[in-house]
């Protein structure tokens, strides 16, 4: 999905408005130049009509004359730059001033985005992904294992936590490394504090990276932007639901912290059944038991998930408590 129209249109807003802070300060520099010394808008002038005439002869295909045309715009720019450097400014101080060079702040390069394009949508994916709160440590190369025992054991499914980390680390990798190909969904479960939240802003910021378009929510968020668009008919937040319906990654963090009810029960089968059917991506972490996943959100929501989402249990210590001992 990437960025919504509002979102490219700003973007190009920004262009627009870089380019003419860009010539604003050419004109001012060629102004203070001119003022200096009169002869040297003579000069400017005297190259433009030539490199227009020079143009008009190439257009037309008259080659007679064109080598003396263009050894007179060198000569006169030579003339530029010497009367330049004279007066103390580089020899480029009456360039075009650009943002960005490689792209001239067009944003493209031979129909190509530019990188500085590429970083304003990185940017801008950032900025609706509910994920600046994160900590920048907050990724795949910060991951540790330390934190996880290979003698802390759950007799009900044989792992360790080591073993049960390794595999969810392995399973968030692969959904990174296999986005754009396969259709996956993630859910994580186990008590706080084992890494849930952590694995899943690893695999967020390594998306929004490729610019792809993801959007956190924490259980209560989710819902209660969910209710005051079907309820108030709040337009950010009917902006917000459709956002939730259609980014390429949902984020659904600490199921089972929210209020339940009615509406939330119906809500949360209607975004991870529409979510499947549309093939967009959906990440679910809880801190609740699977057991008390189909009381709370009925068999019917369980179903939907568990046939289409990877199950991954993480077990252990509260690692926050963990580090704050060290």
């Amino acid at each position: 999905m990437g960025l919504k129209n509002s979102q490219y249109d700003e973007i190009i807003r920004k262009y627009n408005q870089t380019g003419l802070k860009n010539k604003h300060i050419s004109d001012l520099r060629s102004q203070e130049v001119y003022q200096l010394l009169p002869d040297f808008q003579v000069i400017d002038n005297e190259i433009a009509s030539l490199s227009v005439e020079h143009g008009k002869k190439l257009l037309n295909g008259q080659d007679l004359n064109i080598e003396d045309l263009k050894d007179r715009i060198h000569a006169l720019s030579a003339k530029r730059i010497e009367l330049l450097t004279q007066l103390g400014y580089s020899a480029d101080y009456l360039d075009s001033v650009y943002t960005c060079p490689d792209c001239k702040d067009t944003g493209y390069i031979n129909n190509q985005k530019c990188h500085c394009f590429k970083q304003f949508v990185i940017d801008m994916l950032y900025s609706s992904s509910n994920l600046e709160h994160t900590e920048a440590n907050e990724t795949f190369k910060h991951f540790t294992y330390d934190y996880y025992s290979d003698d802390f054991k759950e007799e009900s499914t044989g792992l360790t936590a080591l073993s049960a980390a390794k595999r969810a680390y392995i399973a968030s990798r692969d959904f990174v490394d296999s986005f754009d190909l396969e259709f996956h969904n993630l859910f994580f479960y186990g008590r706080a504090g084992v890494g849930k939240t952590f694995l899943s802003n690893c695999i967020a910021k390594e998306l929004i990276d490729t610019s792809h378009s993801v959007i956190y929510f924490s259980a209560p968020q989710l819902f209660n932007t969910l209710a005051k668009s079907s309820f108030d008919h709040d337009l950010e937040s009917s902006e917000a639901s459709q956002y939730i319906y259609n980014c390429d990654l949902l984020i659904i963090d600490d199921l089972g912290t929210e209020l339940i009810n009615s509406f939330v029960s119906s809500q949360l089968f209607s975004c991870v059944n529409e979510r499947i059917l549309k093939k967009r991506s959906t990440i679910i972490s809880t801190n609740i038991s699977i057991n008390k996943l189909v009381d709370t959100y009925s068999e019917r929501t369980f179903s939907r998930i568990s046939s289409n989402y990877t199950m991954l249990k993480l077990i252990g210590d509260d690692i926050r408590l963990k580090k704050k001992h060290l």
